[in-house]
């Protein structure tokens, strides 16, 4: 009797498994249509290879995902609580559960680049919030609606698969299918890791697309066995990065609009206790944090050109004076040179202070020439570059004798990138483009972005983040500078990238 019920058992959960395996077939076709929805969030490949990526990768990461689904979950229950009808509806439920959050992430992707995670979690109950404010009806209704469809779906596949599961098990569906998911599966991430060691865009740029996505790469695998150099590699990475696309320093100015008052914007060297003192005195208060380049070519690309030093090729645009300066009627805006160390890299400066209302001037020692500093009714004093060596990207004091941006500034940090849309935007001055950095007046939401050799700095509130171009980072405190115990924040890091898109 004992052998009787325990046979019984047996049959029981190998049915059960059976009947497992056949209804996660049919949720992989079910995810498949909703995973289809994160590619069209991106731009398509642009060569064969990428679209041969796209399908395999497309194929099996849903077939991973939703496999997975299944041991993690309906497995255990089928031996745990091997009652079928219990088990069919408990498993239609979190399947519908699973494709509804699928669902979510995918308009989540949609908005904001990401996908939901521990690390987004402000900012997807924000987008939830938005929704359920401003359209609560329609939110309460649609959820309700696809909630209940997936629901009545997911109970007749799993009455389907109950009921049709010999047929289906002689249909000869199981082995091919299961051959396409893993060979699918297998192929995309040996594509990958080629196209990881020859650097190519168009499959790289795809890793993160799809969720819970953790491609094989060449510096994972291949460089293990020492079939690729990463240092090579890492250099072809460099060359491969061409941001001049990006930059709006040659872009058309145009300078119609009314200029407010006059702007100094005065880049020093470090500034020390008595020369702080002084500035005090003559009205200037400090903000902070400013973020300052610790190289002199640096701070002088972002200042003048609002350009990264992405690429050592950059330093030979400070040979040349920027393309918006021409543009620029000369009576408005000067650039003056009065520091000795600066004549060889700015051969193109004047030295001459005129009377035009806005300036950008270098100064060793703003004290002994503020006479003539005095006419300007706005003025920003800031070290030209920090004295930082561990970071490139470090907080400075920032001076400033101009209230309205003083104003604004008090719940904002800012960077050099920041100093050139600021003071074109006083002169009445326009760009057809989008700088780098933001006009102080009216900051992006986006947390602030520099490019250093290659490194990535992002800065929101009071955490700064680095990305390095072998692939580790970390988190600090933006105002101290304090090592913070966080993890790279993927969220923040697209939301600053996306400067590069608008």
């Amino acid at each position: 009797m004992v052998l009787e019920q325990n046979l019984s058992l047996v049959k029981k959960v190998n049915r059960l498994l059976n009947w497992g395996h056949w209804f996660s077939f049919f949720n992989i076709l079910l995810a498949l249509v909703i995973t289809a929805m994160f590619w069209w969030s991106e731009p398509l490949p642009q060569t064969a290879l990428g679209w041969i990526y796209l399908g395999l990768n497309w194929l099996g990461h849903t077939a991973f995902i939703c496999f997975m689904f299944f041991i993690l979950t309906i497995f255990p229950l089928s031996l745990i609580f091997p009652y079928q009808r219990h088990i069919r509806g408990l498993a239609a439920a979190l399947a519908s559960l699973g494709l509804v959050v699928l669902l979510f992430d995918a308009y989540v992707y949609s908005q904001l680049g990401y996908h939901i995670g521990s690390a987004s979690l402000d900012q997807t109950i924000d987008l939830l919030r938005q929704q359920v404010v401003t359209n609560l009806r329609n939110f309460i209704l649609i959820v309700l609606v696809v909630g209940g469809f997936l629901f009545a779906l997911e109970l007749y596949i799993s009455n389907f698969c109950w009921k049709k599961i010999t047929r289906l098990s002689q249909s000869g569906l199981g082995n091919p299918a299961l051959a396409v998911f893993f060979g699918s599966f297998m192929a995309s991430h040996i594509m990958h890791i080629y196209a990881d060691a020859t650097l190519n865009w168009d499959i790289t740029r795809q890793d993160n697309i799809l969720p819970f996505s953790y491609p094989a790469t060449a510096k994972s695998l291949l460089a293990r066995y020492k079939l690729v150099d990463l240092t090579e590699r890492a250099q072809r990475q460099a060359d491969r990065l061409n941001l001049n696309a990006l930059y709006p320093s040659d872009n058309q100015l145009s300078c119609n609009l009314p200029m407010q008052g006059s702007t100094l914007i005065l880049l020093t060297d470090a500034l020390n206790s008595t020369q702080t003192q002084f500035l005090r005195e003559q009205q200037l208060r400090p903000h902070e944090p400013h973020f300052v380049p610790n190289n002199m070519p640096e701070a002088l690309l972002n200042v003048l050109y609002g350009q990264f030093m992405a690429e050592q090729k950059n330093r030979q645009a400070l040979q040349a004076a920027p393309g918006w300066l021409a543009q620029i009627p000369a009576d408005r805006l000067t650039i003056v040179n009065r520091n000795a160390t600066l004549n060889e890299v700015l051969p193109w400066a004047t030295t001459t202070l005129s009377a035009s209302p806005f300036a950008i001037v270098f100064d060793a020692d703003p004290q002994q020439n503020w006479q003539d500093y005095q006419d300007f009714s706005q003025i920003v004093v800031v070290p030209l570059q920090g004295q930082n060596a561990r970071f490139q990207l470090a907080p400075e004091a920032l001076l400033i004798k101009w209230p309205s941006l003083f104003t604004t500034l008090k719940q904002h940090s800012s960077q050099h990138l920041d100093l050139l849309p600021t003071l074109l935007h006083a002169a009445g001055c326009q760009v057809q483009g989008q700088w780098l950095g933001d006009n102080l007046f009216s900051p992006s939401s986006l947390p602030k972005l520099n490019i250093s050799q290659q490194d990535i700095i992002s800065i929101r509130k009071d955490k700064m983040m680095i990305l390095r171009q072998d692939g580790s980072s970390g988190v600090w405190s933006a105002g101290t500078l304090v090592p913070l115990n966080e993890s790279l924040d993927v969220p923040m890091l697209i939301d600053a990238l996306k400067r590069l898109e608008e």
